[in-house]
């Protein structure tokens, strides 16, 4: 009998449901049902709550009962305590259970086990998956620290991590641009996120509604998006921009009021028919100030929605083939993204030529494409181990 490859994901939690969780379980789905890899999946917390997304039964789930989480909202130096003490208990659970298991290879998406698992001589070959980019990983900011404090703790936080990376198996980026930023590492490769669904229904871009898709955060930049919209709306007073997304609005709400948004620029809740709210869209927009890779961008383009996106690092430039099968705005050139949003209202023709092509490209990030390209790293790292 052909011994399966068994393969260790290492993820602090799978009860969220954000981009990381998601790419997790359906990779580790894929690789279990449709490639028969035997897949672990070590947690740190969550205690007894279940995974968000739907995870396959011939995964194995181990929850090691850390609990991280346990310090949110304690003092520095009880975080800081409490930090080292989980973290020696942490180290001994997981090297205990790897060397149980004796997987082929182990994966770490750089949480806290970045920090000893190449210590621990389980015999696995040792990958790190990164899930966001490197602009603005591992900055320090504390309002109370003086900024050339920061700089300097942010400096050193960041070579410790270059020094424990350097020391993988392989590293794996999600985009091209971000590979760029590695520079002093030699062991980096892409490989994007798939999409989450391939629609089988597309939008035809006939609505007059404009869609945005994300968590209401200072990085997804939908404080500029209003401010865009705003001329948008001066000349298109007869199309809707609605905004999906959790977390606390309060900021942008007082801002949609103030610039007498409210009737065409829509704060909607998390849904979980979001792909229905694609169809329904004509354009997507992406307003972010840094991403990792977008998971809401691929969605978007494999639903035929054209999409208008700031060039921000990292992902946008990856994803859209400019003018082909969407626009590429100046990041964070306001003046720009509404008037990029404006060509595609008033060129129904190029949007609906762009919204098609942006459907043919998506194609790329298919699953079964990248879980091939997954399916060749562990060949090919095997094969050199074994040599």
């Amino acid at each position: 009998m052909i011994k399966k490859m068994k393969i260790v994901y290492c993820i602090p939690a799978l009860h969220w449901s954000s981009g990381m969780e998601r790419v997790i379980t359906q990779k580790a789905n894929y690789f279990a049902e449709v490639l028969s890899y035997d897949i672990y999946i070590i947690i740190t917390d969550g205690r007894e709550k279940k995974p968000y997304f739907q995870l396959s039964p011939l995964i194995h789930l181990i929850n090691l009962n850390i609990n991280f989480d346990d310090l949110l909202g304690k003092s520095f130096w009880i975080r800081a305590w409490g930090y080292f003490k989980k973290q020696r208990v942490y180290k001994h659970r997981l090297s205990t259970s790897l060397k149980q298991i004796k997987p082929d290879i182990t994966i770490s998406t750089l949480r806290r086990e970045i920090n000893f698992i190449n210590s621990i001589k389980d015999g696995s070959i040792k990958i790190g998956e990164f899930h966001f980019s490197r602009v603005n990983y591992r900055d320090f900011k504390r309002e109370k620290v003086p900024a050339f404090i920061q700089k300097i703790v942010g400096k050193f936080w960041m070579n410790q991590l270059i020094s424990k990376l350097k020391r993988l198996d392989q590293f794996i980026v999600l985009t091209n641009e971000d590979k760029l930023f590695w520079f002093e590492l030699e062991n980096v490769k892409v490989i994007s996120n798939p999409l989450s669904f391939f629609s089988e229904r597309t939008s035809d871009s006939n609505n007059k509604n404009v869609i945005a898709i994300g968590r209401y955060s200072h990085e997804k930049g939908f404080d500029l998006l209003a401010d865009a919209w705003k001329m948008v709306n001066d000349k298109h007073p007869d199309w809707i921009l609605r905004i999906f997304g959790f977390g606390n609005n309060n900021e942008l709400k007082q801002q949609i009021q103030t610039l007498n948004l409210i009737d065409t620029c829509i704060l909607e809740p998390a849904v979980s028919n979001i792909e229905e709210k694609l169809q329904e869209s004509s354009i997507f927009v992406l307003s972010s100030r840094w991403e990792g890779m977008p998971l809401v961008l691929l969605e978007a383009i494999s639903c035929g929605v054209p999409p208008v996106s700031f060039a921000c690092p990292c992902g946008p430039r990856d994803i859209i083939h400019d003018k082909e099968d969407g626009l590429l705005v100046e990041n964070g050139n306001i003046k720009e993204l509404a008037e990029k949003i404006c060509y595609l209202i008033e060129n129904e023709d190029e949007r609906k030529r762009m919204g098609k092509q942006a459907r043919i490209n998506a194609e790329r990030f298919k699953i079964e494409h990248i879980g091939k390209q997954w399916e060749t790293l562990f060949e090919d790292l095997l094969k050199r181990k074994r040599s």
